[in-house]
């Protein structure tokens, strides 16, 4: 999930004391932590017209009923691409399809480390036993960027957004 700095800042000072009272109830509750901001977003007045219904994720269910996801394989990794989504789930151990997305997506070669400004050790693709750190504040987009640009632009566009809000 992506959340704004406004909606962080009103969960940490929580000023109508709301966030406090759903982190309570998660704290005593058999329950997945995930449902955390959801159930705060949902139920706070200023926020709950802010949501967008998407995960973010690329997921490929059974069909029917959809309660399970698929084991995501080599033969996936074109619609995962293509779905423009940040996050994919789920895979099995050692699948050859993460080492797809560590060379092709990140440009990470096995043992590496994922190239970028923050990294100034020389070849990030060594395995190093120390490094030093550049600037890490440096952020220079690349195509995974504009893929999830596209996505956020089609989610924010859609017809239908207002009725995707919290109800």
């Amino acid at each position: 999930m992506m959340l704004s700095r406004s909606f962080i800042e009103y969960s940490i000072w929580g000023w109508d004391n709301l966030p406090r009272k759903v982190l309570m109830y998660y704290a005593n509750f058999l329950s997945s932590p995930e449902g955390y901001f959801h159930t705060v977003i949902c139920n706070a007045d200023e926020f709950r017209n802010t949501t967008v219904n998407h995960d973010l994720h690329f997921i490929s269910w059974d069909n029917p009923p959809k309660q399970h996801p698929h084991f995501l394989n080599i033969y996936d990794y074109q619609r995962m691409v293509d779905s423009n989504a940040p996050f994919a789930r789920k895979f099995g151990r050692n699948n050859i399809v993460l080492d797809k997305i560590d060379s092709e997506i990140l440009g990470r070669n096995a043992g590496g480390y994922v190239p970028g400004s923050w990294f100034s050790g020389g070849d990030a693709n060594l395995t190093l036993d120390h490094y030093t750190l550049a600037n890490i504040t440096t952020l220079k987009p690349g195509p995974g960027a504009e893929r999830l640009k596209t996505l956020i632009g089609g989610l924010l566009s859609a017809k239908d957004l207002n009725s995707k809000h919290c109800m």
